[in-house]
């Protein structure tokens, strides 16, 4: 489902009313031949309103833009206009790239409790196939905003030509499991994969941060040839969703950089193609959940997590 307003064409330029007036009078006083001449070149006598004026309009260099929105009230803009929306095939279009969201968790986890707890390989250990994720005080659940997300990522992406692959869009009873997750990208040989979570730290604790895979090489994890180019990404994607949706990196983890290494994580552990978690802010701190039950927030955090991944993917 898209979530950016329609376009519409840009208005016509309004016609000049006819010069009747003017005609009558040199009518009387020139002769026929001129007054046919005259006839012929009145304003608002061409199906285009004049030489100049809708195609200033159409380019966007002469009249208005093509109106649009976002649930910001942002106006939208045509695909012909901006560089976001080029088409499959197009200037800068991705359509030779693959993404894989993978949205964290699953709204019906919780009625599947035995099955996400039975204990999968992550290569280094074994850990929970799966968690129900956190909420916010009010019962947003995690869940419920990391698809959210995700649908809004996936649009963004497609519009710029790539392949988008969810691991999950709430069609299946639970999962998947962390393991599970990880092959659906190595299987969709992915160029990049993001995971989409909220955090459930404690009140007060704020902002977002980006978790990079550390270099594993244990049992069947290595991650030592996805660790750099899964830091780029990481790194492309906390500066444009610090500043799409003007929030800081997480005052909790990560030292102000918005950017946490860790090894313990079965989805980056069994990846073999680039990959990171983003955790868009703390759902268990009143002002962070603020924005998180915002639609049109979450409109700017799939923008900000759509322009880290196209700028990875055009290098």
């Amino acid at each position: 489902m898209s979530y950016v307003g329609p376009d519409f064409d840009p208005p016509r330029p309004r016609r000049s009313p006819p010069r009747r007036t003017l005609i009558v009078v040199l009518a009387a006083l020139v002769p026929g031949a001129l007054l046919g001449w005259l006839a012929f070149g009145t304003p608002g006598g061409s199906d285009d309103g004049g030489s100049g004026r809708v195609t200033g309009a159409a380019s966007g260099t002469g009249g208005p833009a093509s109106a649009g929105g976002d649930p910001d009230g942002k106006p939208g803009a045509s695909a012909s206009q901006s560089p976001t929306a080029s088409a499959p095939g197009g200037a800068g279009s991705l359509a030779d790239k693959v993404v894989v969201i993978d949205p964290g968790h699953n709204p019906a986890n919780f009625e599947h409790t035995a099955e996400i707890n039975r204990k999968v390989d992550i290569g280094t250990n074994k850990k929970e196939c799966d968690t129900t994720g956190t909420a916010t005080n009010s019962g947003y659940s995690e869940a419920a905003f990391t698809l959210d997300v995700a649908h809004r990522l996936r649009t963004l992406l497609e519009r710029q030509g790539a392949t988008v692959k969810l691991t999950q869009d709430a069609d299946r009873p639970f999962g998947p499991c962390v393991d599970e997750r990880a092959r659906i990208g190595n299987s969709a040989r992915a160029d990049a994969v993001v995971s989409v979570h909220a955090d459930g730290a404690a009140t007060g604790q704020r902002g977002f941060h980006v978790i990079l895979p550390g270099p594993v090489h244990a049992g069947g994890a290595d991650t030592r040839p996805i660790v750099g180019p899964s830091r780029e990404l990481g790194e492309l994607i906390a500066d444009d969703f610090a500043e799409s949706t003007d929030t800081s990196p997480s005052n909790y983890v990560g030292d102000g950089t918005g950017l946490v290494t860790r090894e313990d994580l079965g989805g980056l552990n069994l990846s073999t193609v680039p990959k990171v978690f983003i955790e868009c802010g703390n759902m268990r701190d009143s002002k962070d959940a603020a924005l998180l039950t915002s639609g049109a927030w979450r409109q700017k955090a799939a923008q900000g997590i759509s322009e880290g991944i196209v700028s990875f993917l055009r290098g």
